[in-house]
């Protein structure tokens, strides 16, 4: 009989301690929203990429008269939501179309920084900012900008310190197409300058003269032979703006192991892309599938390794539940769940892009001694016409001016014969 009373006994112990497991979890699951906010609250989240400004120049035409960013309903972003999922800054994508490679790529980048510009100057939520100093300090949404495609550059340097001047804080060195000088990662959707080598010399000259003047190098889009060339010269850490992790979704899109291991090296940045076709190589997704991504770069390269770029506006297919903008915060409710720590969310959110911009500051700071380079990409590593000769220039330049002086001298002459003929006559 005593024993009976003793396994009742200690099952009831189980139970009572079960239960309280039980009440345990609950409360930390019930407890996640509020702890997402107040991380958020007092980490508010840099998130590296954003397509807005593609959608106001396909819809809208680039008309910010004609909408309102407050309540725009047309789109993945606006003001409104940025708030709700507690965006502390944007980085807005001044993205070109391949299409325009060798024609009007330089004109439609200005133009895409010309209404960024505009539109935070338009809105009192927003802050045009372009040093990390401005991030930290400004008490609204920070708006910088990042050029999506090297082809912008029109292979100048020139137009590359232009383009930092106007307020541009990285480049992404591709797009979905070849450039003169770096090779994409999508290699089959367009046919300019195939067979180049992934990296050629005037493109090294491109990558030195980024860490020079302070623009940070963003690998996404770029091919993986690409990403492993820049980051066995770069002095300065790189990030890859919306990318994922190849390991979970083998496209050549994302980034394989090796190249993560290096981002650890190099100190810098892969900010996850919330795309399903890139997390989830199919259409549809959800939440954990994206956690996963996170876990997978935590596990491999630290956590210091890891930033938010969700790409919004810029595809069509995301997670169930992260449908917009507004909705920041149930990844990070997925993150603490998972068990991330307070300071690896911090990271996430907001430190760890702190720390990769203010080290390309430092390089650039260690460099001012330096002068701008003068290098030019060879004639023969460009495959269009419309180019001015500028070795020929002088001497096309004199031949016009002597035949000028002639037509001048004839027409002087023939002046002059005809006001005599008339005297005489």
């Amino acid at each position: 009989m005593e024993w009976i009373k003793q396994v009742l006994s200690q099952n009831a112990l189980w139970s009572l301690l079960l239960c309280i497991f039980i009440q345990f979890i609950s409360c930390n699951t019930d407890d996640l929203p509020q702890r997402a906010r107040n991380l958020m609250e007092s980490s508010p989240l840099i998130d590296g990429h954003n397509d807005l400004a593609l959608q106001l120049r396909r819809i809208y035409k680039n008309r910010l008269s004609k909408i309102n960013l407050r309540t725009i309903n047309t789109t993945r972003t606006n003001l409104q939501k940025l708030k709700t999922g507690h965006v502390g800054a944007q980085f807005w994508s001044a993205y070109v179309m391949c299409s325009a490679q060798d024609k009007d790529a330089v004109r439609l980048a200005l133009e895409q920084i010309d209404v960024i510009k505009r539109m935070c100057e338009d809105y009192e939520e927003l802050e045009f900012v372009t040093s990390s100093l401005g991030i930290e300090i400004t008490k609204k949404i920070g708006c910088l900008i990042g050029l999506e495609g090297g082809h912008i550059i029109d292979s100048s340097l020139a137009a590359l310190r232009m383009f930092y001047e106007l307020g541009a804080r990285y480049m992404t060195l591709t797009h979905t197409c070849n450039t003169p000088w770096a090779e994409t990662s999508s290699d089959d959707l367009h046919k300019f300058y195939q067979g180049r080598k992934s990296l050629t010399d005037f493109g090294t000259e491109v990558i030195r003269e980024m860490n020079r003047i302070g623009m940070i190098i963003d690998l996404s889009h770029t091919s993986s032979n690409t990403s492993r060339e820049v980051l066995a010269i770069s002095k300065a850490p790189v990030i890859f703006s919306h990318s994922a992790v190849f390991a979970l979704c083998g496209i050549k899109r994302n980034i394989p192991d090796d190249v993560l291991l290096s981002i650890k090296k190099n100190g810098g940045l892969v900010m996850v892309n919330f795309h399903t076709e890139f997390i989830a190589c199919r259409k549809t997704a959800n939440i954990s599938t994206l956690a996963d991504h996170f876990d997978y770069i935590k596990k491999l390269a630290g956590p210091g390794s890891i930033g938010i770029g969700g790409d919004y506006d810029g595809v069509t297919g995301f997670p169930e539940g992260l449908e917009d903008v507004s909705k920041y915060p149930l990844l990070i409710q997925e993150l603490l769940r998972r068990g991330w720590q307070d300071e690896e969310i911090r990271g996430v959110l907001r430190d760890n892009f702190l720390r990769v911009f203010r080290d390309v500051e430092s390089i650039r700071d260690q460099q001012l001694n330096l002068r701008p380079s003068e290098k030019e990409i060879p004639e023969d590593e460009l495959s269009y016409t419309c180019r001015l000769d500028l070795q020929n220039f002088q001497q096309r330049s004199a031949k016009a001016s002597g035949i000028q002086e002639i037509s001048i001298s004839a027409f002087t002459l023939i002046t002059y014969m005809l006001s005599c003929i008339f005297i005489f006559w």
